[in-house]
C-alpha cells in the first residue's frame, strides 16, 4: 500500500469524522432523522397490528414484520440528511475550498458516504431497543448483522443519491427532493403485508422496486430463517442501487469548478 493511497484514506476518514460530528454541532438537524424511524415502527404497528390474522399472513408477530422496515427507512432518512448537510456546505462555500485539495474527487466523496455508513447504525440501535423491549423477537446474529449491513449499504447509496443531488443544484432547496425521492421508493414495496396480498398493480411495482429484495433480506431471522436464496437478491439489488447513486454522485463532482 502506497504512501499516496494512506493519504487517501486519511483524508476520506477525516471527512467521514466531520461528517459524523454534525450530530454534535447540529443537533437539532439529526434528532428528527434518529427518532422518525422507531416513531413509524410503533405507529403502524398500532395501526395495522392485528393484520397479522389475516390468512396468508407470514409473520406471528406484527412486530417482527414491522421492525425491519425501520432499518430500510433509517438508511434513506440518514442519506438524505447526508445530502442537506452536503447542500448546506456548498451554500457556505466550504465544499469549493475543499475541491481545491490535491486529492481525488472520489475521496472527497466517499468521506461523505462513509459518515452515513456510520451515522445510520444511530436509528438502526434505538429501534432495535424500542423493538425488542416492545416484544419483538431476536433475529439471531447473522440476522442482525444482516439488518444493520444492509441498512450501512442502503444508507450509502442515498447519501451518494441526495449528494448528488446537493452539487447539482448546489442549494438546500433540493432538500425536499433527496427526502421525498428515496421515502417515495421505499414506500412502494411491502411494508405493511406480504407482497402476495397487495393489489396487482402494487405488486408489480414492488417486484421491480430494488428495496423490496433489500427488505426481504432484512426481514430474515424476524420473519423465517437466514439464508442465501434471500440474501443473495438484496445483496445484488442494494449494490445496484449504490452504483448506480455513485456513478451520478462521482459524475456530479467531477462537473464543479474547483
Amino acid at each position: 500500500m502506497g504512501d499516496g493511497f494512506r493519504e487517501h484514506l486519511r483524508l476520506t476518514w477525516a471527512l467521514a469524522r466531520r461528517g459524523l460530528n454534525e450530530v454534535l454541532r447540529v443537533p437539532g438537524a439529526s434528532i428528527p432523522g434518529v427518532i422518525a424511524p422507531a416513531i413509524y415502527m410503533l405507529g403502524a404497528y398500532s395501526v395495522f397490528g392485528r393484520l397479522k390474522f389475516l390468512p396468508g399472513f407470514t409473520a406471528d408477530h406484527y412486530l417482527d414484520w414491522i421492525l425491519p422496515t425501520g432499518f430500510i427507512q433509517a438508511a434513506v432518512f440518514t442519506g438524505a440528511a447526508t445530502g442537506v448537510n452536503l447542500a448546506r456546505d456548498i451554500e457556505a462555500g466550504w465544499f469549493d475550498r475543499l475541491l481545491l485539495a490535491p486529492a481525488p474527487r472520489w475521496v472527497l466523496l466517499g468521506g461523505v458516504v462513509c459518515s452515513a455508513s456510520i451515522r445510520v447504525l444511530m436509528p438502526c440501535v434505538l429501534l432495535m431497543v424500542i423493538g425488542f423491549s416492545a416484544g419483538a423477537s431476536w433475529p439471531g446474529l447473522s440476522g442482525l448483522l444482516i439488518s444493520l449491513g444492509f441498512a450501512m449499504l442502503l444508507a450509502a447509496a442515498m447519501a451518494c443519491w441526495a449528494g448528488g443531488l446537493a452539487m447539482k443544484f448546489k442549494s438546500l432547496d433540493a432538500a425536499p427532493l433527496m427526502q421525498s425521492s428515496g421515502f417515495m421508493l421505499f414506500q412502494l414495496t411491502a411494508i405493511f403485508a406480504p407482497i402476495a396480498m397487495l393489489a396487482p398493480w402494487m405488486r408489480a411495482i414492488a417486484r421491480m422496486n430494488p428495496f423490496q429484495y433489500a427488505l426481504e433480506a432484512v426481514r430474515q431471522g424476524y420473519v423465517g430463517t437466514v439464508n442465501w436464496h434471500d440474501t443473495w437478491p438484496g445483496l445484488v439489488a442494494s449494490a445496484g442501487l449504490l452504483a448506480a447513486a455513485a456513478s451520478f454522485a462521482l459524475w456530479r463532482i467531477r462537473a464543479m469548478d474547483a
